[in-house]
């Protein structure tokens, strides 16, 4: 009951995108955004039983279908001309393989690591990852962070879908949504 009555809070602390919200792609193109991004289609929930960070043998990873996906996102970047300055994402392979086959690369940063399977640092990835967000300056470019369902549910209060992007703009000590952008 506590864990819905949260996640009800977040829903109405993170409303989807308000009518007047501008385009999410002219929301990226316009820099200073952040693209947190869900890992493409990988089958399944979690991960198998020993699974191991290092070796992606033993993870649940992307399909055909998922490294498709994430090349689409990439070319949709690039097409609508924005510019990834910086690409951050979980250590878990599927969302490794996620951020480099979109954006070329991606640096490792364990405040996008999955807490499916383990509650006990979510406050403290969460905490992180909004920190990160609020003060991203990039008038280079967009930040993208490539992470899991359940670390963007904890942040923003919304259920992306594989592969769906949403546009955040730093606000204050926060982030407004800016838009979404589903595959």
């Amino acid at each position: 009951m506590i864990r819905i009555l949260a996640v009800l809070a977040l829903l109405l602390a993170f409303p989807a995108a308000p009518a007047s919200a501008q385009d999410p792609w002219e929301a990226l193109r316009a820099g200073g955004a952040v693209a947190l991004l869900r890992h493409a289609r990988a089958p399944g929930t979690g991960d198998p039983a020993g699974f191991r960070l290092e070796d992606c043998a033993t993870q649940r990873n992307l399909s055909g279908e998922g490294r498709e996906q994430a090349r689409r996102i990439g070319a949709a970047f690039r097409e609508r001309g924005v510019r990834v300055a910086r690409a951050l994402s979980s250590r878990w392979c599927r969302a490794l393989d996620t951020a480099r086959l979109a954006f070329g690369a991606a640096e490792p940063h364990p405040a996008l690591d999955s807490f499916f399977g383990d509650r006990a640092t979510e406050a403290a990835q969460t905490a992180s990852l909004r920190d990160l967000v609020a003060r991203w300056r990039g008038e280079a470019g967009v930040l993208a962070l490539v992470t899991h369902q359940v670390n963007i549910t904890a942040l923003t209060g919304i259920f992306p879908a594989e592969g769906e992007v949403l546009v955040l703009r730093p606000a204050g000590d926060g982030f407004e949504l800016a838009g979404r952008v589903r595959p």
